[in-house]
């Protein structure tokens, strides 16, 4: 039993590399098809009307989603699951997830009926500053929805059972699977609806996705299980993870609740500020999703074993190495995303009835979300590492002060900023509590290598500085030869990508940069494998 543990637990080290790559490819993917729903959605709404109602009434199943489901069952199931694997113990892991199965269904059944009953009376409350009648548009918006919920929760647990097997790329692809239903609905069915009813077939899209995605893993459990399914609450395992959940629902859900908060302050600067932060923030979590997401996800159930087994200097090297690597991939994606903002949103949405206007005010938004966007990165990768040390109270304190100063950012920025003050709200208090994550995460793993992440993190700054620039130039001379064609902004603004990638890549090398090295390593094994 003891040669099988420890063998479990080096196959994903080894293949870690692998993986990541993988994952990357396949969340790359979902990024774009994503940004093509996104596409999609601006040229048929715009920034005005009902699209805004919309964006606040998915917000808030978001935010149920966020704390009874999917990313918290994961996060507080992971490492018990994967424990009790090295202990060598793999029926109680299978009795386990069967017993939280019966118990989400339940639970997350009744919360999807009450969320529905009251929604009338709670809804209006998240959009203060739109009229009426769109006000009314959330409610119905929400109802229809909120059965995202209990699914998410059984893709939650689903996912958690399959990352922590090492099978990472179904749970990568199911959100390609979920945009495509989605795309489907938005450019075969909404176009030939009528007008008033195009935001319904949204709302409906996103529904039958969400189910897509459960139907879609669950036939990667084979080989697996059985996993008997029971109301659990006498299991002692089920009630250590609701236990360890609370403080991760806690946690995971005060980051979301700063994106309710900024839709609440966003309806106060305009009806379409809601929208174009909304867009703004699409763009800005691409690189995000490409990037942090995969390797804080695929580094989640290594460090979780690690602290398992009570490798604290694995961990640390782990995390040290984790974070330089986002610091390495998202600085540059920032340079480039702050200094052709506008560039950027006029290419991706401006058409159809996202005008010039939409377009200033969702790049103004994207500028400032660019400053934090490492920070808030880097932070997913922090919070996991204490998730797998099993203490999740210390970053869900940290959260919450968070959202403390998120909401007094935005009382103060919103007013004198208009749509740019919630953006950079978020910003600070990513960089806030970045600092205070990295800091406590050093003093409990007996201290984290800081002078080596603090010197990739400069490092990766200085090559981002020199990529923005290269980028600006690139993009300023090709847009005065080239016009603002479709054809001549794609050109521009596809040159400036890839000389932000030369640039980021001749620094890397100029400043043996480890990372540059991991990279070229990972391609070099994917070539060999074909």
């Amino acid at each position: 039993m003891t040669d099988t543990g420890n063998g479990a637990g080096r196959r994903p080290a080894r293949g870690l590399g692998r993986s990541t790559a993988l994952f990357s490819f396949w969340t790359a993917v979902s990024r774009v098809a994503g940004l093509l729903r996104e596409i999609l959605a601006a040229a048929l709404f715009g920034t005005v009307g009902a699209i805004n109602a919309f964006v606040i009434a998915f917000q808030v199943p978001n935010l149920l989603r966020s704390l009874v489901a999917d990313s918290a069952i994961s996060a507080a199931m992971v490492p018990i699951y994967t424990q009790l694997q090295e202990e060598g113990r793999p029926r109680d892991a299978r009795r386990l997830v069967g017993a939280l199965a019966g118990v989400i269904t339940l639970g997350l059944g009744l919360v999807t009926l009450l969320a529905i009953v009251i929604a009338p009376w709670m809804m209006p409350l998240f959009a203060p500053g739109l009229d009426p009648g769109l006000q009314d548009d959330v409610v119905w918006l929400a109802q229809l929805m909120f059965p995202i919920v209990p699914l998410l929760g059984l893709t939650g647990i689903v996912s958690g059972v399959l990352q922590a097997e090492g099978r990472f790329t179904p749970t990568a692809f199911v959100p390609v699977l979920w945009n495509a239903v989605i795309i489907i609905a938005l450019g075969v069915f909404a176009p030939f609806a009528p007008e008033d009813n195009r935001i319904w077939i949204y709302a409906l899209g996103i529904l039958v996705g969400t189910l897509a995605q459960l139907l879609y893993l669950l036939p990667h459990l084979r080989g697996l299980g059985p996993f008997p399914l029971s109301v659990g609450l006498g299991n002692r395992l089920v009630r250590r993870v609701l236990v360890l959940m609370l403080p991760v629902t806690v946690g995971l859900g005060l980051i979301n609740i700063n994106a309710v908060v900024d839709g609440i302050f966003a309806t106060l600067v305009s009806e379409q500020a809601v929208r174009a932060i909304d867009a703004a923030f699409r763009l800005y979590i691409l690189p995000q999703g490409v990037f942090s997401v995969a390797i804080a996800t695929v580094l989640f159930p290594t460090i979780s074993r690690m602290a398992a087994n009570r490798d604290f200097p694995g961990l640390r090297d782990s995390v040290s190495s984790g974070l330089r690597q986002i610091f390495f991939l998202l600085l540059p994606a920032s340079a480039f995303l702050m200094v052709l903002a506008e560039p950027v949103v006029r290419l991706v949405y401006q058409r159809g009835a996202f005008d010039a206007y939409s377009t200033l005010i969702t790049s103004e938004a994207l500028f400032f979300f660019t400053i934090g966007l490492v920070f808030n990165g880097a932070s997913l990768l922090l919070i996991r590492a204490f998730f797998s040390l099993q203490q999740p109270w210390l970053p869900t304190a940290v959260a919450g002060i968070g959202v403390v100063l998120n909401v007094v950012l935005d009382a103060l920025l919103y007013a004198p900023m208009g749509v740019g003050g919630i953006p950079l709200s978020t910003s600070i208090t990513s960089f806030a509590t970045f600092l205070v994550l990295l800091y406590y995460l050093s003093d409990r793993t007996g201290g984290l290598d800081l002078r080596f992440v603090a010197e990739g993190f400069v490092q990766a700054l200085l090559a981002a500085i020199a990529a923005g620039l290269l980028a600006w130039l690139t993009w300023r001379v090709l847009d005065d030869a080239l016009g603002r064609s479709l054809i001549a902004q794609m050109l521009s603004v596809g040159a400036a990508a890839a000389a932000t990638v030369l640039a980021i890549v001749a620094a890397a090398r100029a400043m043996n940069m480890p990372e540059m090295t991991a990279i070229v390593r990972v391609l070099s094994r994917r070539r060999g494998l074909r």
